[in-house]
């Protein structure tokens, strides 16, 4: 009675068939329904993994198409709906369930159960899923999906429902494309632990057989329900020690590529630690050193002194070589000065420098290294020019005892005062 609820206008924007009631016989309490043919035929899972890319996209395009149907479709139909706790929820019981039966090992028992508990893999947007979906329900004509049948467990749950048959078959590259199709058509985001769901859904689906074939008391079932069981905690007892290893070659490998007490990482390279002693990142063992390494980085930072915003030229030094030549450059050398009565003056305006130098009376030298002709000489040091009141190259410098030119001017000036 399910196909009753997909109206020909859905029925129109699905890129397959779905099976139509052509007529009902009753035969007393019986009543047999009689289908409309349709075409195409099914195949095992190695001949669909064994296709080409267009049946791949053909069967992620019928996927998505399924899980974009509008939920009103399920709920009008008062068939169930399930959010995304209450999905989880029930796979939580139906472990518990299978628990009780003392028949599951105990190395799946903690991998279901820990993987329930793992909320944030159970973060999905609820859809509208066929709930039943294997390779027998699948009709395939040539490289196209011609038709989908099985409807009778349509719901509103886990995409990953619809993906589980696909995972199971260990066809990585069949089970890939597929996917990156689906993901392409789909009208809503893929949610990245999809596979990862659907994976735990086709395992767990071999503890749900065991609970059924015990409720039917069928021996043969419950037999190769158990045997299949065995076969997969094996494979994953195997596939754990693997990972062991590894993980323990890893963090052997990171232990002696460790640098030793006392030394220093090389250039570029992080502190052992993140700047704690003898820890990797934290949440990864693997990554952490044998034995604990001192991290020779100080604990604090040191920051660059920032540049001062005027130039400071050092003061031409007393005594002997206070009367040697200052160099073209405008620095004289390291052996002339003396840093011990240097000062910042702010330079002053040209004008300024002017008017003082004329009005200067007391005989001293143009270079003798007064205030004013420090500060004009700091500010054409800054700017690359000449010192103030200094005479260029070809002019040469005043002698030790003579004034020079500025000075006899402003001599003779004030005489004449």
């Amino acid at each position: 009675m399910v196909l009753r609820t997909f109206t020909p206008a859905i029925r129109a924007e699905l890129p397959f068939l779905l099976p139509s009631v052509a007529g009902t016989v009753r035969q007393g309490t019986l009543s047999t329904f009689v289908y409309t043919h349709l075409a195409g035929s099914t195949r095992s899972i190695e001949e669909l993994s064994g296709c080409s890319d267009a049946l791949a996209k053909e069967i992620g395009v019928a996927l998505a198409a399924v899980h974009d149907m509008p939920q009103s479709l399920v709920n009008n139909a008062d068939l169930p709906s399930y959010t995304a706790n209450e999905f989880r929820q029930r796979k939580l019981n139906e472990l518990d369930q299978a628990a009780t039966t003392g028949k599951i090992p105990t190395i799946l028992l903690r991998r279901w159960e820990h993987a329930l508990e793992d909320v944030a893999l159970w973060r999905f947007n609820p859809c509208v899923v066929h709930g039943d979906l294997h390779e027998d329900n699948l009709l395939v004509e040539g490289d196209r999906v011609t038709a989908l049948t099985g409807w009778t467990d349509l719901r509103i749950g886990d995409p990953a429902d619809d993906f589980a048959w696909l995972v199971a078959s260990n066809e990585r590259s069949f089970v890939g494309a597929v996917l990156r199709h689906y993901t392409e058509a789909r009208r809503d985001k893929a949610d990245s632990h999809l596979l990862r769901r659907a994976a735990l859904l086709a395992e767990f689906a071999l503890a749900q057989y065991l609970v059924k074939a015990l409720a039917a008391g069928h021996a043969e079932m419950t037999a190769e329900a158990e045997a299949m069981l065995k076969s997969l905690a094996d494979d994953i007892g195997v596939q754990d020690a693997a990972d062991a290893e590894a993980a323990a070659a890893e963090a052997a490998t990171a232990a002696a590529g460790a640098p030793s007490v006392g030394t220093t990482p090389p250039a570029g390279a992080p502190a052992a630690g993140g700047g704690t002693a003898g820890g990797g990142a934290a949440g990864s063992p693997a990554s952490a050193p044998a034995h604990p390494v001192v991290s020779t980085t100080p604990a604090v930072s040191v920051s660059a002194v920032p540049t001062p915003a005027v130039s400071v030229v050092p003061i031409p030094g007393t005594g002997e070589d206070a009367g040697e030549t200052i160099p073209a450059g405008g620095a004289p050398e390291a052996s002339e000065t003396s840093t011990a009565a240097l000062r910042i003056v702010p330079p002053a305006p040209s004008d300024a420098l002017e008017e003082s130098a004329s009005a200067e009376s007391d005989g001293q030298s143009g270079g003798s290294g007064n205030s004013s002709t420090f500060a004009g000489f700091a500010e054409e040091s800054s700017t690359g020019g000449k010192p103030a009141g200094a005479g260029t190259p070809s002019e040469g410098t005043p002698s030790e005892g003579k004034p020079s030119e500025a000075g006899k001017a402003g001599l003779q000036d004030a005489d004449k005062r």
